[in-house]
């Protein structure tokens, strides 16, 4: 038997390559929409992949499951469970299996067994694996968004992403029944999870990428915990502000993905095309540093840093019926391009490259900047009366602590809520460190704001300087 593991840092996000060596079959679990790597795999070992499958309806990514069954004929096995709500509407153009707990199918030698695990979705499952060539009992458990290390899948995505009313707590009731079934498995058994540190399906998730069933028995939190009640209320309390585009990636994963082949390119356009797109007011996404946007800036545009919060913070911020613009680094267009894809976000209309920023320049139009200020100008300016503090960290951040006169307005609420905002005072933008920051003054500043400053090292800076916070937890300082 072979197993690879895949892993998207971008998106936190897991996918599993498994392939019987005696007869070079192979499946894929819970693959990304990108299929190419596996693909490759499967070329690289002599196999092909004859099986795909995934443990939910996914949110934070679009599912490359179809792809897989249009480009290499792959039979899908995909959940039958949950309400009529939440079935896959795609399926009967492909070779499918539907499973319910305790079905069971192979690949090759290696067979696969259903467990229903409801918690994280209502249609969730699991698969106990066992390699039958030189085994009887299973080697691990692929637990998709059940179980993490560490951790185990918020329950709330329905009522707070998808808007499905009192969900959240019925979510986070069938996760604890879950869990017992959870406990009765073999310390022995490895778990293999869908997500690691820096996804928002979770709260708390470790970064090491697997563990085994007796060590989260021993040290995750949600296992240690036996009363339902108060599961029930830790369960749901803290959880990150789920993304907006979660909503979309529900549909689009439950409906059917758009089959992409290999990825194209968006249309290069002149940069005399810029002034033309902003003045139709469609969105502009300058994806250079923040501290190069800061310098200098086409006004209009807004600023998402290609970095590994690029995808989250555009999922966020662009609309998926709106055609958007970017300006992009030549050499980093395809990444930008697949990491868009990545999250269904398909509606790029074309690309400037970074030098239209000085051709604008040089054709007569101003370019804008803002200032990045320290928490000593900060502290004076607010003193003062002459600027209002906006905190756009996420609401667990904003209680555990904040500076007394801070506003809180989540970053992916801020263009919204943009309209609420005082305009004849200078607005200091303030998150943790100053990187979601500078997005939200790129935003005021497409906005008009004329006076918006970025705190450089956040609310970090500000409490090692010895500024006062509100009572709460300890702020992080890392």
């Amino acid at each position: 038997m072979l197993l690879r593991f895949f892993y998207d840092p971008k998106l936190a996000q897991a996918s599993y390559f498994v392939g019987c060596q005696q007869t070079s079959e192979a499946i894929v679990i819970d693959p990304a929409r990108d299929v190419e790597p596996y693909l490759a795999a499967a070329e690289a070992e002599g196999m092909r992949i004859v099986a795909t499958t995934e443990t939910h309806i996914h949110a934070d990514f679009v599912s490359g499951s179809r792809e897989l069954a249009e480009r290499a004929g792959a039979t899908l096995y995909l959940s039958d469970n949950g309400d009529a709500d939440w079935k896959y509407q795609f399926v009967d153009a492909y070779n499918h299996v539907l499973l319910k707990d305790g079905d069971t199918f192979k690949v090759g030698n290696v067979k696969f067994e259903t467990l229903h695990t409801p918690g994280h979705t209502p249609e969730h499952i699991s698969f106990l694996m066992t390699d039958t060539a030189g085994a009887d009992r299973p080697m691990g458990v692929f637990t998709g968004d059940f179980v993490f290390v560490g951790d185990v899948g918020r329950p709330d995505l329905l009522e707070k992403a998808a808007k499905i009313a009192n969900t959240a707590e019925t979510g986070a009731r069938q996760m604890f029944t879950s869990l017992q079934r959870f406990r009765e498995l073999p310390d022995f058994l490895q778990v293999w999870p869908g997500h690691g540190a820096g996804s928002a399906c979770g709260k708390d998730l470790g970064a090491v990428p697997s563990s085994t069933v007796g060590y989260e028995k021993l040290f995750n939190w949600a296992l240690a915990n036996t009363d339902e009640e108060s599961f029930v209320r830790d369960l749901l309390a803290g959880q990150p502000e789920p993304p907006r585009y979660f909503a979309m990636m529900k549909k689009v994963n439950k409906e059917g993905p758009a089959v992409l082949g290999r990825l194209t390119l968006p249309e290069h356009l002149p940069f005399n095309r810029l002034e033309e797109m902003l003045a139709k007011d469609r969105p502009v996404v300058d994806t250079r540093t923040a501290s190069a946007f800061a310098a200098s800036h086409i006004p209009g545009t807004i600023n998402i840093p290609h970095d590994y919060s690029f995808a989250n913070w555009a999922g966020w911020l662009l609309d998926y019926d709106v055609p958007f613009y970017l300006i992009v680094d030549q050499h980093a267009l395809a990444e930008v391009n697949h990491d868009l894809a990545s999250i269904g976000l398909d509606n790029s209309a074309g690309y400037f490259e970074t030098s239209a920023i000085e051709a604008w320049a040089s054709a007569g139009h101003e370019l804008s900047c803002y200032n990045n200020v320290s928490t000593s100008e900060a502290a004076e300016l607010v003193k003062h009366g002459e600027a209002t503090i906006i905190d756009v960290r996420n609401q667990s951040e904003w209680d555990e602590g904040h500076i007394p006169e801070a506003r809180h307005i989540m970053l992916g609420y801020l263009a919204e809520q943009a309209a609420t905002l005082p305009t004849g005072q200078t607005i200091i933008v303030q998150c943790q460190t100053g990187g979601r920051s500078a997005v939200g003054a790129s935003i005021l500043q497409a906005k008009g704001f004329p006076s918006v400053h970025n705190l450089m090292g956040g609310i970090r800076d500000w409490q090692l300087a010895g500024l006062p916070v509100t009572d709460g937890k300890p702020l992080k300082t890392d």
